[in-house]
């Protein structure tokens, strides 16, 4: 008997396309196409109301699709019942039930399916052993601390050996610390087990440590589905830039370089931590607030009419009054359509050579 589940856990791609939930005048998914490789930790990151927890249950089953299809390793579930998608689901709330015995909460699902009872005895020794749970087996859920609980649903979730793992914002009623520990101990898990997971959450740290492919939702609608890497270099919209990356990324008007074809058109960004201080520099910004942080310090300032944020290091002397030069590396400025609220790479050159004409 070793620590390892028995059998390896084969991830199934699962594909959206084109799905769609409206309630009354809401469209609350708007037609969202998206794959979800094999064996792969896909993140559905948005602000609240917009549209990840409703896909995912959608993906679960618990909600109707009102328009296009699902598919889970090729085969149409877009109208299956939960039973029938071989997946299992970890909610928000953990859904343990008080009166049952951390082990009688792990075995509860095998039960239901009639597991013998010398097979569940086996996974569940396997399971704890993982989650490091073996102590616990006795109590219920009410003498468990808030990570031990969360523990206790990955392992109903994961005794059930299924190949896809759905989870609903699962640390958000943890402390910090806490919830650093699971996202360490969940991606590893993922990893070790190899099955497919899609974890929804609001918290960008989350989704960016984690995932290997993160689907940014706004509104509804997919804004960019990408590696994290990706995301946060390369965003395809101003709202991607605002929303990964902490301090979000400046965005202001290209008239702040001075006479510059397009303008009118465009919106430019620049990270916090991709400015610094140069007598040459192209960007003067007025120091209205400096935030000690210990390591660096966070200068508020505003160009133009846009407030605007850099991160310098904390041995800087930077002053609430005061004005700024500052310089950035081409490769870090972002340009964006105002019209389209496109990504604009194609004009970036054009920029450098106006800047350093």
């Amino acid at each position: 008997m070793t620590d390892q589940l028995s059998v390896p856990l084969a991830g199934k791609a699962i594909q959206l396309t084109a799905v769609s939930k409206i309630w009354g005048d809401t469209r609350a998914v708007d037609q969202i196409s998206v794959e979800v490789p094999e064996g792969s930790f896909t993140a559905l990151l948005g602000p609240s109301g917009c549209g990840k927890s409703t896909t995912l249950r959608m993906i679960a089953g618990l909600e109707t699709v009102n328009g296009g299809s699902i598919e889970i390793d090729g085969r149409n579930v877009t109208t299956k019942p939960s039973a029938q998608r071989d997946l299992s689901m970890v909610f928000q709330s953990y859904a343990l039930f008080p009166h049952l015995s951390v082990a009688e909460n792990i075995l509860f699902g095998l039960k239901v399916r009639r597991v013998a009872r010398v097979e569940r005895l086996e996974r569940l020794k396997r399971v704890t052993g993982l989650l490091g749970l073996a102590e616990l087996l006795d109590r219920k859920p009410s003498q468990l601390s808030g990570g031990q609980q969360q523990r206790v649903a990955l392992g109903r979730a994961i005794i059930g050996e299924k190949p896809v793992c759905l989870m609903d914002e699962p640390l958000s009623n943890l402390d910090a610390k806490l919830r650093h520990e699971m996202r360490l101990e969940i991606r590893a898990l993922q990893q070790k087990l190899g099955f497919t997971m899609v974890y929804v959450t609001h918290d960008q740290v989350e989704a960016i440590t984690m995932a290997d492919q993160v689907v940014l939702m706004n509104g509804g609608k997919i804004e960019q589905a990408a590696a994290p890497r990706e995301l946060y270099e390369r965003p395809a919209s101003p709202f991607a830039a605002r929303f990964i990356g902490t301090p979000p990324m400046n965005l202001f008007s290209a008239h702040a370089f001075g006479a510059l074809g397009q303008a009118e058109t465009l919106q430019l960004g620049l990270r916090p931590e991709n400015a610094f201080l140069d007598d040459k520099g192209s960007i003067l910004l007025d120091v209205r607030a400096v935030e000690y942080l210990g390591a660096d310090v966070l200068v508020d300032g505003v160009l133009g009419d846009a407030a605007f944020q850099v991160r310098l290091p904390s041995t800087n002397s930077t002053r609430p009054g005061e004005t700024i030069r500052l310089g950035f590396n081409l490769e870090n400025l972002h340009v964006f359509d105002r019209t389209s609220g496109k990504r604009r790479d194609d004009l970036t050159h054009e920029i450098g050579v106006h800047l350093h004409s």
